[in-house]
């Protein structure tokens, strides 16, 4: 495991460091330890299949009509792309 040392942290930031350490109940290291982990690992991406679904739930769906139109437009293209 690496050591990192930052220097001249303002006693502002060491403050409400250990401000927030004592409220989760860890110490200075290991808050400034989670920081740097949620920091450096994001929550996962969401997915852009997963995204375009909850849109369309959200939005009740798409009509018959929008979805004819839909397959039109769509079988158009593929059409167009097979010449």
């Amino acid at each position: 495991m690496v050591n990192i040392l930052i220097r001249n942290v303002p006693d502002a930031v060491h403050r409400a460091l250990r401000r927030r350490a004592a409220y989760h109940g860890r110490s200075t290291e290991a808050e400034i330890h989670v920081i740097l982990e949620t920091i450096t690992h994001p929550p996962k991406r969401i997915k852009l299949g997963f995204l375009l679904t909850s849109i369309s739930r959200e939005a009740d769906g798409l009509t018959v009509a929008e979805a004819e139109n839909f397959c039109r437009i769509r079988y158009d293209i593929c059409y167009i792309d097979r010449v």
